[in-house]
């Protein structure tokens, strides 16, 4: 097939060897055809040309051995009647009427050999008639005319011949007209010609492909005539060929239901089984996720999202449930859990250099269309859809996509970028409709839906809900388990399940581990079959901002609680393994084990020996050794992040213990605090200056705890972070709990609390900030609508060199234009759009209606937003994601937490009926 496919394309062309640079641009446009076909995965584009030379230089060779023969022979001399090699695009295999009665004049009445009626056609088309040549004797021997035509090679739309057509060679040469006796002489080939003419016979055995039909006719049809084609006559015959060839594989023809082409899960009463179009059994289509991000990206609202993920799911887990775990990491664009580092994020540059190959676009054609679209997807997409194939290749399936993703993702060395590229042109080649857009996005590590973690979670239990995993025993599949449930009744299911999924995840993020289980066992085992493991990290407890002391009085007013130093470093849970491992995490579940040998290396200091498996919650410092005291979170910062020499490290940690949430086999997160710290002491002792306790103070009183404060604050600390000890005081995983306060030596008269915000735009600076950017637009993290809402333009709490180095930072990060799921206001519009890429934390002296800003817009007034009232700038936080900024929920609350607001709000308190409508 592989060789007929090379004759068919070399057939639309005509002296294609004489120069290499054709050879090499008929490579290039046979490209999505010869790749599929040669298997190489690598260096497969100089193969294909390779490959075309050779049948170039070949067919070429007989061209002109044919000509050499034929240049004396009584056709050439007369002009010849050699067909325009157009003649192969006519795809339909019968003579029309017109061109019968044309035939039958120029051969007198007579019937007209098949090859002979395709050139009339031909010449027909190109607006000339037929040339008539003048009577010869016919050559009785014409091996041709002896042969009988094999019944595999006449198409099938070619009529029956007559009876008088069914004598024998000889017999039908006595009876025909001069005029035909001239004709058949033309058409005799050399022998060369005529074991071609069989071996590509014998190749091309299925009727059914347009593309063999010309490769048959082309093999029947006499010699080209040798006379050189204008260059753009060929370029046109190479353009029609592989325009007509490709037009069936559009996908936007009928039967678009086994296509995909249609496939909406946001459709009303969605059916999991009658409206997905793959069967029972099959590996889910790429196209059928695909689809479903598309759908989701041109929708608003995040319920609305949610359920088209959830009837994507359902489908998924009735008729391919093995596909559930590749459909979630592909939905998150994640290909493993976040502690485990398998991350993509191929640069742009190398992914336009593929699109471009792919396509046989230029590299600066691309560039210019995702500068104007600002979506390199889209243009994939764009490109993709205008390329026309010869041979559609294996439609992508979900399992397939993921995996190649996770080989491209695993690639390192010296050659890895060459063969990233190879691989993504050949998931490329096989893109059908949105494939391509969502499949380059996935590989740029931005699948820009708009989808975070918890609406996939919300979706996948309400998935759950709707259709129970784990049909076995059932003798009908449910489809709808609440169907016949009130409103109420099924928001209460599905909220129940969707508590237990956010708990498991919580304890155990890891979809490796929660996805098998559910479908194996269902929702009601999750917890027994996830349980914490060292090796696993948790997501941490949260603590609430407050005011002042006598906040926190209030609050813990007749419960018993203690208070710690807040230290100003990382956050560092440390798992130590039954086999003596030890790993470290961040607050985001980041893998920090090779920034931290020198913590791991002393870990053996402070446990003792009865330890086995423990998991202690820490937060490590920059220390000084000489001075013996803790140094600014600034200098911690600059301590390698990954892979660091333990004999190579200047700047020294030590890491304060203030929690212990498992031990030698069994969680203690459900267990009160005074316990666990009791555990922690009894288990793990102090080393100087290397592991220490968390300074604490159990106290009640009010003047005790303001010069507890302000040590804390002397010894380098933010603050103190305020626990309770039994009543309320279990380990709440990944919950901001008012079971533990923070009180910050900053905001004690201010807001409460810093806000830790997403940079998404700068402000070119003037004066003597010409060159860098003189100020910035600051977002919050909206996690229901799941967007970055303005909250402020700050310009102040910047030296020279801060503003440098976010500069340099940020020249990276710029786009286009803004994302669509920013919401400001355009008078604010900044003169650089950036990518969410970095959390700021800011200081502010309050918060205030905005009718500018759109942080929080809805919750407090329908119309206006919140922004900060003379906004500073704190510190990088290199230890959070900006999904973990603060939320819009969280700065309503610190609005309406101010000490004027409360006070407006007792004087304008009213008697509840009137508020009754």
């Amino acid at each position: 097939m592989f060789r007929t496919t090379i004759l068919s394309v070399l057939n639309v062309t005509t002296q294609c060897s004489v120069r290499n640079l054709r050879t090499v641009h008929l490579a290039r446009v046979a490209y999505p055809v010869l790749y599929p076909l040669s298997g190489q995965g690598t260096n497969s584009y100089p193969l294909c040309c390779s490959v075309l030379r050779f049948y170039a230089t070949k067919r070429s060779k007989k061209a002109s051995t044919v000509k050499s023969e034929d240049e004396d022979s009584p056709m050439k001399r007369s002009g010849g009647t050699g067909r325009k090699s157009g003649a192969v695009f006519d795809s339909s295999p019968e003579a029309s009427p017109e061109k019968k009665s044309v035939d039958a004049k120029t051969n007198g009445g007579g019937s007209v050999p098949k090859r002979r009626r395709i050139a009339s056609s031909s010449e027909e088309e190109a607006g000339g008639s037929p040339k008539k040549s003048s009577p010869k004797k016919v050559d009785e021997e014409n091996p041709i005319k002896k042969e009988k035509p094999s019944p595999k090679v006449k198409p099938k739309s070619e009529s029956k011949p007559k009876k008088d057509e069914k004598k024998s060679p000889k017999s039908s040469a006595k009876k025909s007209s001069p005029k035909e006796k001239k004709a058949v002489k033309e058409e005799k080939p050399t022998e060369s010609k005529d074991k071609e003419v069989k071996e590509v016979k014998k190749e091309a055995e299925s009727p059914k492909d347009k593309e063999v039909k010309d490769v048959k006719r082309e093999a029947e049809s006499p010699k080209k005539d040798t006379k050189p084609v204008d260059v753009k006559d060929k370029t046109a015959n190479v353009m029609s060929f592989f325009t007509s060839a490709g037009k069936k594989d559009t996908g936007s023809s009928s039967g678009s239901k086994v296509d995909g082409a249609d496939y909406n899960p946001g459709k009303k009463n969605y059916h999991p089984i009658n409206d997905a179009f793959w069967k029972k059994g099959d590996k889910v289509p790429y196209l059928a996720l695909a689809r479903t991000f598309q759908i989701i990206e041109e929708t608003s609202g995040r319920l609305r999202m949610i359920e088209i993920l959830s009837n994507y799911f359902r489908s998924v887990i009735l008729l391919s449930p093995s596909d559930l775990l590749a459909s979630v990491y592909l939905s998150l664009n994640q290909l493993a859990p976040a502690y485990e580092g398998v991350e993509l994020g191929i640069a742009e540059h190398t992914l336009m250099k593929a699109i471009a190959q792919s396509t046989g676009r230029s590299l600066a054609q691309i560039k210019t269309d995702a500068q104007n679209t600002g979506d390199l997807g889209l243009v994939a997409e764009q490109s993709k859809s205008s390329q026309r194939m010869m041979f559609r290749p294996a439609p992508h399936s979900v399992e397939g996509v993921f995996g190649k993703l996770k080989e491209i993702a695993k690639m390192t060395g010296a050659a890895s970028m060459a063969k990233k590229v190879d691989k993504i042109q050949s998931m490329f080649v096989a893109c059908r409709h949105s494939e391509a857009r969502f499949i380059i996005r996935s590989l740029a590590g931005k699948l820009r839906i708009g989808l975070a973690e918890q609406s996939l979670l919300q979706a996948l239990a309400q998935a759950c809900a709707m259709t129970p995993p784990n049909q076995k025993d059932c003798k009908e599949p449910i489809v709808n388990a609440l169907s016949k449930c009130s409103e109420a009744t099924a928001k209460a299911k599905v909220d129940e399940i969707a508590l237990i999924l956010k708990t498991v995840y919580c304890q155990c993020p890891n979809y490796n581990q929660i996805v098998p289980v559910l479908l194996e066992h269902g929702i009601d085992h999750l917890l027994e079959k996830c349980p914490m493991m060292p090796g696993t990290p948790l997501k941490p407890m949260l603590a609430h901002p407050t005011k002042g002391v006598q906040e926190v009085l209030e609050r813990f007013d007749g419960i018993d609680f203690t208070c710690e130093w807040k230290y100003d470093g990382e956050r560092a849970q440390i798992h130590l393994l039954e086999d003596g491992t030890v790993n470290i995490y961040s607050r985001n579940q980041e893998n920090n084990t090779s920034k931290y040998p020198d913590i791991i290396a002393r870990l053996g200091n402070t446990r003792k020996e009865s330890v086995t498996t423990a998991i202690l919650d820490c937060e490590a410092v920059a220390w000084d050794p000489e001075k013996k005291q803790i140094l600014p979170f600034q200098i911690l910062s600059t301590r390698k992040r990954k892979d660091a020499n333990e004999a190579d490290i200047k700047v020294q940690v030590c890491v304060y213990m203030f929690d212990l949430l498992y031990l030698n086999g069994k969680p203690l997160v459900e267990r009160p605090f005074l316990e666990r710290r009791e555990l922690m002491y009894k288990h793990f002792i102090e080393f100087e200056g290397e592991w220490k306790y968390a300074t604490r103070l159990d106290t009640g009183d009010i003047d005790e705890l303001q010069r507890f404060l302000d040590e804390a604050v002397k010894g380098n600390c933010e603050g103190l972070m305020v626990k309770t000890l039994q009543k309320e005081a279990t380990y709440e995983i990944a919950k901001r709990s008012r079971n533990w306060l923070k009180l910050k030596k900053d905001y004690l008269s201010g807001v409460g609390d810093s806000l830790d915000l997403v940079v998404i735009g700068g402000y070119k600076g003037r004066g003597k900030r010409t060159g860098t950017y003189g100020g910035f637009l600051l977002a919050c993290y909206d996690e229901d609508n799941e967007e970055y809402q303005s909250i402020c333009k700050i310009g102040t709490g910047f030296s020279d060199e801060d503003l440098q180095t976010h500069t340099d930072f940020f020249k990276d990060k710029i786009i286009p234009r803004a994302k669509n799921y920013y919401r400001y206001d355009p008078s604010h519009e900044p003169d650089d759009w950036f990518e969410p890429a970095q959390v700021w934390e800011v200081l502010c002296a309050d918060l205030s209606l905005s009718p500018v800003h759109r942080a929080g817009q809805g919750i407090i007034d329908p119309e206006k937003g919140i922004s900060l009232r003379f906004p500073r700038f704190i510190k990088i936080r290199d230890d959070k994601g900006t999904t973990d900024a603060t939320s819009a929920k969280q700065v309503a609350d610190m609005y309406m937490n101010q000490d004027q607001i409360k006070n407006q709000q007792q004087n304008n308190q009213r008697d509840p009926e009137e508020d009754f409508y």
